[in-house]
């Protein structure tokens, strides 16, 4: 399968919670690995969320960095990455910051009536937005009908950063690359509270396991990366 190279990327506490039930947005990283976190987004071509992440943080997914804009202008590419957003249901706020900031536009990835959902929701933005098109990725959608997609598209290098549906679909199908955990020193301890995965069949196991590549500390935070090449694609 031609597919992007494909890394995710979480934040989480101790217990692998990435947010509590509080109507704040948990802190779970800090400046230095907001700016490592940067330097990733700004060294691929696309990233792509689920639509929970699009309606819990109405995130923008832009290169914060001036000089990580200019350095990618500079290589003849524009200065924000394509945006993808993963929805069963094709329920997108059509308001939302990802569809109106950036130079890349974006794409929808749904199935089933969430095609027409998604089509109909964003077909009143303004001219003056990025484009967006939705694609049809199966019913639900698949990695593998994603990640060929971008592939179509000339991504090569892909930053998937959740939620937790999301990272258990790319973890659970086998199709992902690499793995960058950010571990804040600190439990949620909440049963409600979201999780970085969900319970699935996974092909990481203790017979196959993940390899870790690098683990450090970056101030109070925790770093690990992980190489998952242990299961033959």
């Amino acid at each position: 399968m031609d597919r992007p190279h494909t890394i995710l990327s979480c934040a989480m506490s101790i217990d692998g919670r990435i947010d509590d039930t509080s109507p704040e947005r948990l802190r779970l990283s800090n400046e230095a690995d907001f700016a490592e976190i940067d330097e990733l987004r700004a060294g691929c071509d696309a990233i792509l969320v689920g639509a929970g992440t699009l309606r819990a943080d109405d995130p923008r997914l832009l290169v914060r960095s001036p000089v990580l804009r200019k350095r990618r202008r500079a290589r003849g590419r524009t200065e924000n990455l394509l945006k993808a957003v993963v929805t069963r249901s094709g329920d997108v706020d059509p308001g939302a910051r990802l569809f109106s900031t950036g130079d890349a536009g974006a794409v929808v990835y749904t199935g089933g009536a969430g095609v027409a959902t998604a089509t109909r929701l964003l077909a009143g933005r303004p001219d003056t937005d990025p484009p967006a098109e939705v694609v049809d990725a199966g019913d639900p959608p698949t990695a593998e009908a994603i990640l060929a997609d971008l592939a179509q598209r000339g991504v090569s290098r892909l930053l998937v950063e959740g939620g937790g549906h999301i990272h258990t679909l790319f973890l659970t199908s086998g199709l992902a690359d690499e793995l960058r955990l950010a571990v804040a020193p600190f439990l949620v301890g909440e049963e409600d509270a979201p999780r970085f995965v969900m319970p699935g069949a996974y092909p990481y196991t203790p017979g196959s396991p993940m390899r870790l590549v690098e683990a450090r500390a970056l101030g109070e935070i925790a770093v690990l990366r992980y190489a998952l090449d242990t299961v033959e694609r």
